[in-house]
């Protein structure tokens, strides 16, 4: 295959894609695929590799039940999806927390001095060029963006394998963290909720098509 062909068959996979509000409750995704989909949100980028996310595959139904009666925007989904996800922000982000120095030196194996040099160079980064430290909410929000960098390579490398998707927002933030938290499923100290989002089959194959702005309204170039 070809370059042209390869990023046609890649743009018709994106076209194919919508938010599916109900699922085939009969139809499950494999354990392999859903590996697959879990891992390709571990592979996913990150500002400055800080990997500032958690995924919860809830499957439990009682649990789901609670969450859909904060959910409006998961009606439909929680209880036919095949796979639900809560992601999680980290809220101890920052570059002097335990969970980086953790991850600097026992999960990405720098040196001990190297990585006194990169939490200088970090702490500048959140502290003059972000402005992230001044305030919790500001370092939540950040590491909330991360989240959805992996749950948009999640969704279109499930849609690549015929897995249909719905990210949702559509909730009570307050409420869903209650629920976690209730069910210890959460440590509020260190994780808040960012994003939500459904796997699984669609019901039906009604006739869809995508539409976006045209790149013309979207793009500037600057020569």
């Amino acid at each position: 295959m070809n370059t042209t062909d390869k990023q046609q068959e890649l743009l018709t996979i994106m076209d194919s894609r919508r938010a599916i509000k109900s699922f085939d409750p009969t139809k499950k995704i494999s354990d392999e695929d859903f590996e697959f989909i879990l891992e390709v949100g571990r592979r996913s980028p990150s500002s400055v590799g800080y990997e500032p996310w958690r995924f919860l595959v809830l499957q439990n139904e009682e649990i789901r039940e609670q969450i859909r009666e904060v959910s409006f925007g998961a009606k439909g989904q929680l209880p036919t999806a095949s796979h639900f996800v809560i992601i999680l922000a980290r809220k101890d982000a920052r570059y002097d927390s335990d969970y980086i120095d953790h991850l600097l030196k026992n999960v990405k194996k720098i040196s001990p001095d190297i990585v006194e040099q990169m939490k200088g160079a970090y702490k500048s980064f959140q502290e003059v060029d972000m402005k992230i430290l001044d305030d919790e909410r500001n370092l939540f929000d950040w590491a909330s963006k991360q989240t959805y960098l992996a749950l948009a390579n999640m969704m279109t490398m499930a849609q690549q394998i015929g897995i249909d998707s719905c990210p949702i927002e559509g909730f009570n933030y307050e409420a869903v963290t209650k629920i976690l938290v209730e069910n210890k499923l959460v440590d509020p100290e260190v994780f808040g909720v960012s994003v939500m989002a459904a796997f699984g089959y669609k019901e039906n194959d009604p006739e869809f098509k995508s539409v976006r702005q045209p790149l013309t309204d979207i793009v500037q170039w600057i020569n």
